[in-house]
């Protein structure tokens, strides 16, 4: 089986987790999350970084460092991962959908303003795929209503915008470390901004909303330290952030092999314009995942029947998202099918190929031969 996306360790990742093991003295919150921020800031080019325990947490973070609360409306992209939106409802919040480009599955900056009322309070824009939002027009909107700019920025690390590199432009950003993304901690995720207060909110968020912490206490040599408000535990450990850092020293090249298999995508599937089409991009894309869009009026399969068929020949493809608003949860909250309607026929349409550094130039091929095969045949 090609999976649809896979990890890619060596050695120096290996030994980075080791020498955690072996100093046997901080597995959970120690140096190497605050070096692991530091790290990915200085990457990235911000100021703060919140390192937390999954990509969710980050967005969690996020909207709770932004003052969601109850009785305020945050838009949010039709097609992403559930937390995108799951973060608002955390904060009791009402996510408000918006509907995608389906060229490229990212937010219809055009359609947002008519989605705001007196109630909104911020945007959380999705980089799908791993291809920047139309950032200069997002923040015109934002600030011309006030509102706070969240950027998903899951499948973006490593991609850029206009020469600025994600994570250094909106509000906030929040970033993912799960095993199939950019660079992995396992599990794990990041906050990062330029606004001291979102930081010092986030790392509330992050530890109880207590004040000090157990290194502040050792230093002063005292027990106290105060709850001031409600926080989660979204710490993460010391032997994750060691990968972490790791391969955060490899960033550039995994982006360079993931456009590199991009480009082999595009370049074979130009010669079958009338059954497939490749989510189009416009900045410097991070090839998180990489998406086409089946013609279907030109052939007589369903999406879901040429999905298990190439699931059947050995190859793991996904689809990356339904909207979210149609799961069975959202649907209990009164969301109803209809509401974007470019989101909802896209998602008919939509396969995702495997892409990942280790994946061989063989194995692009393979699935190229095998998915146009299906189509035609």
């Amino acid at each position: 089986m090609i999976p649809y996306g896979k990890q890619t360790l060596d050695e120096d990742d290996k030994q980075a987790v080791m020498e955690v093991l072996e100093e046997n003295t901080y597995l959970t919150t120690g140096p190497r999350v605050n070096q692991f921020e530091k790290k990915v800031c200085d990457y990235i080019g911000c100021s703060y970084g919140v390192a937390v325990n999954s990509g969710t947490a980050a967005l969690h973070c996020a909207t709770y460092a932004a003052g969601i609360g109850k009785g305020d409306e945050v838009i949010v992209s039709a097609i992403s991962f559930v937390a995108s939106a799951n973060c608002v409802l955390y904060q009791g919040g009402t996510p408000v959908f918006c509907d995608v480009d389906p060229s490229t599955m990212n937010i219809d900056v055009t359609k947002i303003e008519a989605l705001i009322t007196d109630k909104t309070k911020a945007v959380i824009m999705v980089d799908m795929c791993g291809q920047p939002c139309h950032y200069d027009e997002m923040r015109e909107i934002c600030s011309k209503h006030n509102l706070v700019l969240i950027q998903d920025a899951a499948h973006s690390l490593g991609g850029q915008y206009k020469g600025r590199k994600v994570g250094s432009y909106a509000d906030i950003t929040c970033l993912s470390f799960h095993p199939v993304k950019n660079i992995t901690t396992c599990e794990g995720g990041m906050m990062v901004t330029n606004n001291e207060e979102y930081f010092k909110r986030g790392q509330s968020c992050r530890s109880h909303g207590i004040t000090r912490d157990f290194k502040e206490r050792e230093k002063s040599n005292s027990h106290y330290y105060d709850m001031v408000e409600l926080g989660y535990n979204y710490r993460i450990p010391d032997l994750l952030c060691a990968l972490g850092i790791s391969q955060m020293n490899k960033l550039d090249g995994f982006i360079q092999r993931r456009n590199e298999i991009a480009r082999k995508y595009d370049a074979f599937f130009e010669k079958h314009t009338g059954l497939i089409e490749p989510v189009t991009t416009h900045y410097d894309c991070a090839y998180h995942i990489y998406v086409v869009k089946l013609k279907l009026e030109n052939t007589e399969h369903t999406r879901d029947e040429v999905f298990t068929k190439l699931k059947e020949a050995g190859i793991g493809v996904n689809v990356h998202y339904m909207p979210i608003y149609l799961h069975s949860y959202y649907q209990s909250l009164g969301y109803e099918r209809g509401l974007c309607p470019e989101a909802e026929k896209v998602y008919e349409q939509i396969i995702t190929l495997p892409i990942y550094p280790l994946l061989k130039d063989e194995e692009v091929e393979t699935v190229c031969g095998k998915i146009t095969s299906i189509l035609v045949n």
